[in-house]
């Protein structure tokens, strides 16, 4: 039995007056890669989101690798633990974005070596040899001295990518890590998670990806609508989905 690297529980998420995320619970095991899929603005970052506190609840709780992040008092009101506690759990988790943010004004390998150095302390002849073998990993250590408006798209999240891992993370998140590129750049960085997933690095996955989240993800979980609809074996879940709604999106997308 693999341990429980993520355990959210009954979380429930407003913007203003606008429920987004009702009562959605998920439980991710040690090595175990997760697709979320959906139609957009079914809540599906907003959740990734909240997981590594970029985003905060207003009820539920949220336990990664054991460590309480948030839960409720009596009132169902969600409770934080304190800054610096929050800041090293959610040290845990790297995070890839949609679009990047790579800092246009750096370096290839000064973006990868920044954030261990300025969050970590490390000094920079103790990371420069682990960035370089992050972006051998990732097919980009030629670019090393580029700057980011010299790389494709997929070059940059694959840079990204690098970027996050530097941070020695548990688990990681992509959040459509392959919907601002062209296709044919999709396929290099769905190569890269691919090669995590084969080194057993949890992960959560937001895609629109099917044959993708099919072939790599262990369980996949189709969200709409601010709630977790079904979930399942990547398999069973595209062999036979039970819910009608849940159908006709893959139908759609495949």
């Amino acid at each position: 039995m693999q341990p429980m690297m993520i355990k959210a529980e009954n979380i429930i998420k407003y913007f203003g007056e606008t429920k987004v995320l009702k009562d959605v619970s998920l439980q991710v095991s040690k090595g175990e890669v997760v697709a979320l899929i959906g139609p957009s603005g079914s809540g599906k970052s907003t959740l990734l989101r909240c997981l590594n506190h970029l985003e905060s609840i207003d009820s539920g709780s949220i336990q990664i690798e054991g460590n309480v992040l948030v839960s409720s008092n009596e009132g169902q009101q969600a409770v934080y633990a304190n800054e610096s506690t929050s800041r090293q759990i959610c040290r845990k988790m790297g995070m890839v974005f949609q679009h990047f943010n790579l800092f246009p004004h750096m370096t290839v390998l000064q973006n990868i070596i920044e954030a261990p150095i300025i969050v970590k302390g490390l000094k920079k002849e103790q990371i420069l040899p682990k960035a370089k073998k992050l972006l051998e990993k990732v097919g980009l250590l030629a670019k090393a001295d580029h700057y980011p408006s010299q790389l494709s798209g997929g070059q940059k999240q694959r840079v990204a990518i690098a970027r996050a891992l530097a941070m020695e993370p548990d688990i990681m998140l992509f959040d459509e890590p392959t919907s601002a590129l062209d296709p044919e750049l999709t396929g290099e960085v769905l190569k890269t998670i691919q090669q995590l997933a084969e080194e057993d690095m949890t992960m959560i996955i937001v895609t629109h990806e099917m044959a993708f989240a099919r072939e790599v993800a262990d369980t996949v979980y189709f969200m709409d609508q601010g709630k977790i609809i079904e979930g399942g074996t990547a398999s069973d879940f595209f062999a036979k989905p039970t819910n009608e709604r849940t159908q006709n999106f893959i139908n759609t997308m495949l």
